[in-house]
């Protein structure tokens, strides 16, 4: 991915954060958010990984699949800087990532990092609780939250409601070169996605002729609820020649 500006980073991620943390992930937003720009130096690469999660000894789970990476890096070892090798986690999408943090945090060493009920406490148990061998990770950590005005995300997550015509639909992320760009619905095997927030996100031009969605003219089939017009993500994705993939084990609709 082309380099980006730390504001530029942000945006990229902030959906994707916003979106975990709505679903009960106990990682302050702007924690999340200036962890992964340490730790990724702001950049997103194919693998996904921006917390430096190594490969482990953990085990595979709809996250983390399994794949993996061996790339440089540096650990702080008896006070020192020490330069090597290893083998850091890969994932599909920054979601998969998060998701996979979570189930990692998850781990009772990490309890003080869950339960820490502001960002400085949440920043100094990550420390405390060996996430990081630098020892000034969590004046890092806060420096960024500061700077970036990142506190801004830490607002409590509207929970996740079904529109009328999807009561009975599981809620699936859609993301588009790895990062959140929405939500769809899940219905008998078919994923809705609405149809201008995801196809205008993909450079697409989507109108509304009275009965059905059309997209770059094109009427797809349709659904209307509230004044949302959803589509088929599959139909989307073949007209626009898009790839999809479905990942059944994380539950998630992969563009692009």
């Amino acid at each position: 991915m082309a380099k980006m500006t730390r504001e530029q980073f942000f945006a990229a991620i902030a959906p994707t954060v916003q979106l975990v943390w709505s679903e009960g992930s106990r990682m302050f937003p702007s924690v999340r958010m200036a962890q992964s720009l340490l730790e990724s130096g702001g950049e997103i690469h194919a693998w996904n990984n921006l917390g430096g999660i190594k490969v482990g000894g953990g085990p595979i789970n709809p996250y983390w699949q399994g794949h993996a990476v061996v790339k440089g890096t540096w650990e702080y070892i008896d006070g020192r800087t020490v330069s090597m090798q290893a083998a850091f986690r890969a994932y599909k999408s920054l979601y998969h990532f998060y998701k996979d943090l979570d189930l990692f945090l998850e781990a009772p060493r990490y309890e003080r990092v869950r339960s820490a009920n502001t960002p400085e406490r949440q920043a100094s148990m990550l420390l405390a609780s060996g996430y990081a061998t630098d020892p000034a990770y969590a004046t890092k950590l806060m420096r960024i939250i500061e700077q970036y005005g990142l506190r801004r995300y830490d607002v409590p997550a509207a929970p996740q409601t079904m529109v009328r015509g999807f009561e009975d639909a599981s809620i699936i992320p859609v993301t588009w070169q790895g990062g959140v760009i929405g939500t769809g619905y899940l219905k008998e095997g078919v994923t809705w996605v609405p149809a201008r927030k995801i196809a205008e996100a993909l450079g697409a031009i989507v109108g509304w002729t009275g009965t059905a969605v059309t997209v770059n003219g094109v009427e797809l089939t349709s659904r209307l609820s509230m004044s949302v017009g959803y589509v088929k993500a599959r139909e989307l994705a073949m007209l626009l020649g898009v790839p999809i993939e479905w990942d059944p084990r994380a539950r998630v609709v992969l563009l692009g």
